[in-house]
């Protein structure tokens, strides 16, 4: 198999926006060919993420619409959904498009628009990524899947409410220094555990917002990423799955996704969990950052609480994580999600992190869930 790396990155602003997913992917996706040097006709294939058009925007078939707003339109396209990890699962592939021979430059993303419906609707459209025959009907959404999580986890490792305000303290630190996410304010530890309750034992601070926002990512063959001098190599990409409804899961203070996505992304890349710099993982809520740190073998099963709450992810840590804000303050567009922490851990293997650069980072790893942890993406990426 051929080396494949990503030679180019992009991300809008996110927040809330007027224009539709496929023309937050086009600014995405013009500013990650411009940092790759190649114009749109270079790209050989588009993979794109989008999760919810057809709900929020009337849209489906938003792969050839991307392209189309992009100005490629005869470009083989394809649509990923995978929840939250549809843009990571369309780069997985895409690397093995490259990896195979088949093509030489492949455009990698996604791109979602969900504030332009009211929080009751979004809410519900998330929800569909659990089981409609016996789930849904019982109203459990996503704040409801992690509160079990999270108290699984507190009753298993003791881990406490302000150990999981830690994580959001740390991740709106962190998005302070990013120019692109979409809450740039510190809060207080005092803050997140005076917010109000949205599923015991979640609160307020510990959910990250609805976001609207586009990410892309230019991948080539070995032969293209040498004429570069900014290539990341893409060291290894591994995919998990697991059961759809929460209670086939015999453990919730584990996700055996992740450790098996991460098991598989190790060993492609030689590498252990020892070798990783710096981290961009999945946050949609603080306890699912503390439990992905476990999985991803940062620290020892039931010691993610107390890793967040002694600074150890922070920047200047032992292992920083998210320091791009993450899910939590970065936002969460869930079609773009995947891509967008790609963006950053390339970002800072270039060294090009600005206020939040991890110095010295030559190793890093993307984590992304998707819906109640049954798909989970895991990446791995270095630099020469």
């Amino acid at each position: 198999m051929r080396r494949v790396a990503v030679i180019g990155v992009g991300v809008t602003k996110f927040g809330k926006h007027d224009r539709t997913s496929a023309e937050l992917f086009a600014e995405a996706a013009r500013d990650a060919l411009a940092d790759a040097e190649l114009p749109p006709s270079a790209v050989q294939a588009l993979y794109y993420g989008n999760v919810v058009g057809g709900e929020t925007e009337k849209q489906l078939h938003t792969g050839p619409q991307a392209a189309s707003v992009l100005g490629i339109p005869t470009v083989p396209t394809t649509r990923f959904e995978t929840a939250c990890a549809s843009s990571h699962a369309a780069f997985r592939h895409a690397v093995m498009e490259l990896a195979a021979g088949v093509s030489e430059v492949v455009l990698v993303g996604g791109a979602e628009r969900v504030l332009n419906v009211p929080t009751a609707e979004a809410t519900e459209y998330f929800a569909y990524a659990s089981d409609a025959v016996w789930e849904q009907p019982v109203g459990l959404t996503f704040p409801g899947v992690f509160a079990l999580i999270a108290r699984a986890h507190m009753a298993k490792h003791g881990t406490t409410e302000e150990q999981m305000a830690h994580v959001a303290v740390k991740n709106h630190r962190h998005g302070a220094l990013n120019p692109k996410a979409q809450f740039q304010k510190e809060i207080t530890l005092e803050q997140v555990l005076r917010s109000a309750y949205v599923a015991d034992p979640l609160k307020l601070y510990d959910c990250c917002p609805f976001t609207d926002g586009g990410a892309a990512v230019v991948l080539a063959s070995e032969e293209i990423a040498r004429q570069r001098r900014r290539g990341i190599w893409v060291l290894g990409s591994a995919a998990a799955s697991d059961s759809m409804l929460m209670h086939d899961k015999r453990d919730l203070a584990r996700v055996p996704a992740t450790e098996r996505a991460a098991a598989a992304a190790y060993r492609q890349a030689g590498l252990g969990p020892e070798d990783v710099d710096v981290v961009e993982l999945h946050d949609c809520f603080t306890i699912a950052e503390i439990v992905a740190t476990e999985g991803l073998g940062l620290f020892e099963p039931g010691t993610g609480g107390l890793a967040a709450e002694k600074g150890w992810t922070s920047l200047g840590g032992k292992i920083p994580v998210n320091t791009s804000g993450g899910l939590k303050a970065k936002g969460h567009p869930i079609g773009a999600t995947g891509a967008a922490q790609i963006v950053e851990v390339v970002t800072q293997l270039r060294g090009e992190a600005g206020p939040r650069q991890v110095e010295g980072a030559r190793i890093g790893l993307t984590h992304t869930l998707g819906g109640n942890t049954a798909t989970v993406l895991v990446s791995l990426f270095g630099r020469d």
